[in-house]
């Protein structure tokens, strides 16, 4: 099903009655990212996916977006549907809006997975790059920014060989300009929250593709040795976009942690 909340898309599946999984997409992406994830698990848990503000289904409005915003829609969309204390999950900028959710609101959530993702606020080369892609966009178009940078995501095996590469690309390709200059300017100016980890006391789940660059393996460890009662896994043959590049081996991590929950 599908609802609009307060210019959100928001799609659902499943009994309501099951533990709540939400899930929060990376840039330049929307919600179908998550499509392995859903069909795997729509039969026993509750799944909600949302399109980020600027992306995907969602009114990009005039592209001055914070993260501290895309966490106020994120818990709208909590209290909205009334979620029963969800199990949080978020991939690269969807994992810096899950982190500083926890961090604003740990109680709301029963456990938390970060894919792909880091909790370091960006560093003047990050801010830098950001900027660059901003330049980018205004000067040759969305596409072209989108046409460079979606490729470095995926492993070169996945880009040249996963039809869903294809599929992610023309996607992310039908963005709006505003709302992706939006997002990247949201990245650029978040807020650090390694300082938190120590005081997540929710069951965690850490995933990293063994071949991402963005956020490599060694980096997601250090921050999942800072994370109390957490695990840590490592996806082989992907980068940056585990749940499309190994769904088989990264939804059997998470059914496992998730069974824990019940």
């Amino acid at each position: 099903m599908k609802s609009v909340l307060n210019d959100i898309a928001v799609y659902f599946y499943g009994n309501s009655s099951n533990i709540p999984v939400l899930f929060v997409h990376g840039f330049p992406y929307e919600s179908h990212m998550w499509d392995f994830q859903i069909k795997e698990l729509q039969n026993n848990f509750y799944c909600i996916t949302f399109d980020c503000r600027g992306l995907g289904g969602s009114t990009s409005g005039d592209g001055q977006f914070t993260i501290e915003s895309f966490v106020d829609d994120l818990i709208y969309i909590i209290d909205e549907l009334k979620v029963n204390i969800p199990v949080l999950c978020g991939l690269s900028m969807g994992g810096y809006i899950a982190l500083r959710a926890i961090e604003r609101m740990q109680k709301y959530f029963r456990a938390l997975i970060l894919c792909d993702t880091k909790s370091d606020a960006d560093n003047n080369e990050a801010k830098l790059r950001r900027a660059a892609g901003i330049k980018l966009i205004n000067q040759e178009g969305a596409p072209k920014f989108i046409e460079g940078f979606v490729p470095t995501c995926f492993s070169k095996n996945s880009v040249q060989n996963l039809p869903i590469y294809k599929i992610t690309l023309e996607r992310a390709l039908t963005s709006d300009p505003v709302g992706v200059k939006g997002c990247l300017l949201a990245m650029q100016g978040r807020t650090d929250t390694t300082s938190y980890l120590e005081r997540i006391v929710i069951p965690t789940l850490v995933i990293c593709g063994e071949n991402d660059t963005f956020t490599p393996p060694q980096v997601m460890k250090t921050m999942k040795d800072k994370i109390r009662n957490s695990e840590f896994i490592v996806v082989p043959g992907a980068a940056h976009m585990t749940p499309l590049e190994n769904p088989e081996y990264f939804n059997k991590a998470v059914k496992k942690f998730l069974s824990k929950l019940n």
